[in-house]
């Protein structure tokens, strides 16, 4: 079932919207948003909490990369090769929140290849359902869209899990070499070290997905709404998304503590060496 227009179309709605509002957006509203971060900052300093430095960065870096981000969107939309830098796009994606995932790993085995498979395969699924059940008409914007949407909420989960696998391993030593000593395989030693972290890094998510629309509307909805849409059919894209930001988050979570907790001892059943230099 279609539910809605082509994603352009549904843009193009939310800024209809926005001017029938008597909204009006430029770089006025942003230095106007900007007022609170700048209040931030002056707290940060008054009170001494070090701060600062991370929000003014982080505000500059946004910046350049939306900018940035924008430029390239209208690139792809004007080229007659949209249909193949959108998919190239999505690559670049994928390879890079696989990259950023795997770099939190301390030396020793690798989490590239587990990182690149979960990214890969829970962007697929998510631009399968998309596509496949026609909740949007297949445009090259949709699908750089959409894979955004999901590598964006899966990766600061799975980030999020591999260090908080690494500080519980690295907290535990002894424990762990007791496990060994009492005749642990590597298979129980990660059935010990993984549901607390696992469900560490899974928390942010679930709360966020208990509350949706009890205590803030999501941004999908709204730019829906914004555009026109039947409340209903709004609810229900929004669902979708939720879900699949969901699963993607558990999955990611799930294949990243459970490989680095297998790491943590060596097929010799000894603790691992990146372990040990933690501790």
């Amino acid at each position: 079932m279609n539910l809605l227009l082509p994603l352009p179309h549904v843009l193009a709605g939310t800024g209809d919207a926005a001017a029938a509002a008597g909204f009006s957006p430029g770089w006025p509203v942003v230095a106007a948003a900007l007022s609170l971060v700048l209040g931030a900052i002056a707290l940060s300093r008054w009170m001494n909490l070090r701060v600062e430095g991370s929000l003014i960065w982080s505000s500059i870096r946004a910046a350049a990369q939306l900018l940035a981000v924008g430029l390239l969107l209208a690139a792809i939309l004007r080229s007659t090769l949209a249909g193949v830098w959108a998919w190239v796009w999505v690559a670049g994606m994928v390879a890079l929140s696989s990259w950023v995932m795997a770099r939190r790993m301390p030396r020793g085995p690798g989490l590239g290849l587990p990182a690149l498979v979960t990214n890969t395969v829970a962007t697929g699924v998510g631009l399968a359902v998309v596509f496949g059940f026609g909740v949007f008409a297949y445009e090259p914007i949709t699908v750089v869209v959409v894979a955004g949407i999901t590598l964006g909420n899966a990766m600061p989960q799975g980030v999020l899990a591999v260090r908080q696998m690494v500080s519980q391993a690295r907290s535990q030593p002894g424990t762990i070499e007791a496990l060994l000593s009492l005749g642990f395989d590597r298979a129980g030693v990660v059935r010990f070290l993984a549901p607390d972290a696992a469900r560490l890094a899974l928390t942010p998510q679930i709360e966020r997905t208990k509350v949706v629309g009890l205590i803030a509307l999501p941004g999908a909805m709204t730019g829906l709404l914004l555009a026109g849409i039947d409340p209903i059919d709004a609810v229900v894209i929004q669902l979708l998304v939720m879900y699949l930001i969901l699963g993607a988050a558990a999955i990611t979570v799930v294949v990243m503590v459970l490989t680095v907790a297998r790491s943590a001892v060596t097929p010799r059943l000894h603790l691992a060496e990146w372990v040990r230099r933690g501790s």
